[in-house]
């Protein structure tokens, strides 16, 4: 079977998408799970493991894309409570100047 290098490729940009979404940041376990994977993967295939490596890459890119997607869903979330505790604040001021 010939070496897994399209999927190490998928892996890394996958882990390079999942750390520019500060997935450091929210979803640090799952990065770090990914960046351990793919870190086997290569040293499987330099060892010519390459069913191995085939595998451990397409898990460590699924570790990655999960940990981007759970980036993106802190953010949202975040990116949410700041719009609702603005409405808040928003609603609070309108009320205020009905009471006047």
């Amino acid at each position: 079977m010939p070496p897994p290098t399209s999927e190490l490729g998928a892996a890394q940009q996958s882990l390079t998408r999942a750390t520019n979404a500060d997935a450091d940041q929210y979803a640090g376990e799952q990065l770090a799970l990914a960046r351990d994977g793919l870190g086997r993967a290569q040293a499987a295939m330099a060892g010519g493991r390459n069913d191995v490596a085939r595998a451990l890459a397409l898990a460590s890119q699924a570790d990655a894309d999960l940990a981007y997607a759970l980036s993106a869903e802190a953010q949202a979330a975040a990116e949410l409570a700041q719009r609702r505790s603005e409405v808040r604040h928003l609603q609070g001021r309108l009320q205020a100047g009905g009471d006047r």
